[in-house]
């Protein structure tokens, strides 16, 4: 059963989630290319964090907030692909209530982290470029720790706020999310409530936990941009550039899908390409992080060079 009777109203139970208008034929084909990015965007954070716990000289503030953003890319992944790969493989695209709301609920606490965490860093690479005298004396552990923290306690507070005040809302019909998962403003068009207050709420919460870190984000990078231009030789720009190029690509990617799915007109055209962007910061982003980050980082890559060594030196003994 899809619905409930209640008084006079059909109070939904379940809902559709629409994914991706396709034809049958392509489900097999679309399963195995994102189980492919799912396993490849799992090993790849899993093995940055990994790296980062146990090489010693990469434990610093930059590769400290590099390993929280790849433990939340990773929680990303599971909290979204999981369904998405489960209707592709048996077309069965309902979703409880419950689990409905369980996976905005974490969607919630996983954007509103990620807008944080990349203020965060960029306020690194900011201390890093135009600050290096005071880069250690400024983050310290503590202080570190403190803004890893509160990136994720900000994520919690205003997931919680939202996913309370959508609980309040009625849903009496239709039950079919336009999404391949349950995000804020197709399950609002599906309530028969009044959405004025959770609306205003938004808006508060945008202005309050979302706009700040945007604008640090910002302004760290119009300073770094600035000391880089200001630096005399070719030489040395391309080496302070390249400390922070990899947070740009990020940035850049993650803040732009993000304006045009929900800052831009809602017309039909561009609802159909909203999904498309949607993948963007929700699948491609978690994939691209580690790559972006491993391939254009030096201490990274010599860091896997050193752990295959270790690894292939403790296995030949063993099979002499």
């Amino acid at each position: 059963m899809a619905d409930v009777e209640v008084g006079n109203h059909t109070l939904v139970t379940e809902f559709i989630l629409l994914g991706f208008e396709i034809l049958p034929e392509l489900q097999i084909l679309l399963f195995l290319l994102f189980f492919i990015l799912y396993i490849a965007t799992m090993a790849g954070n899993v093995l940055i964090i990994g790296l980062i716990i146990a090489v010693q000289h990469l434990h610093t503030p930059m590769y400290f907030f590099l390993a929280n953003l790849s433990c939340l890319e990773t929680c990303y992944t599971c909290t979204l692909l999981p369904k998405m790969l489960a209707s592709f493989l048996t077309g069965y695209k309902t979703i409880s209530f419950s689990g409905c709301f369980i996976q905005f609920f974490f969607f919630g606490i996983l954007i509103v982290t990620e807008c944080c965490l990349l203020s965060v860093m960029s306020y690194d690479r900011y201390l890093a470029i135009c600050k290096p005298l005071h880069y250690a004396a400024l983050l310290t552990d503590r202080f570190c720790f403190s803004l890893a923290a509160g990136s994720w306690i900000s994520g919690f507070i205003v997931a919680s706020i939202l996913s309370l005040l959508l609980l309040q809302l009625t849903f009496c019909g239709p039950n079919q999310v336009d999404h391949f998962f349950c995000d804020y403003i197709p399950l609002i068009k599906l309530s028969c409530s009044d959405t004025y207050e959770i609306e205003l709420t938004v808006f508060s919460l945008s202005f309050i936990f979302l706009l700040p870190p945007f604008l640090l984000t910002l302004t760290s990078y119009v300073c770094i941009i600035t000391t880089i231009l200001r630096i005399s030789s070719t030489t040395g720009r391309q080496k302070a550039f390249s400390t922070c190029s990899s947070h740009i690509t990020v940035v850049t990617i993650f803040y732009g899908t993000l304006i045009l799915v929900y800052m831009f007109p809602r017309t039909n055209t561009l609802r159909a390409l909203n999904k498309v962007f949607s993948l963007s910061y929700t699948v491609l982003t978690p994939l691209a992080n580690p790559l972006i980050y491993s391939l254009r980082n030096k201490e990274v890559k010599e860091a896997v060079r050193k752990a295959v060594c270790v690894k292939q030196s403790k296995t030949l003994p063993a099979l002499v």
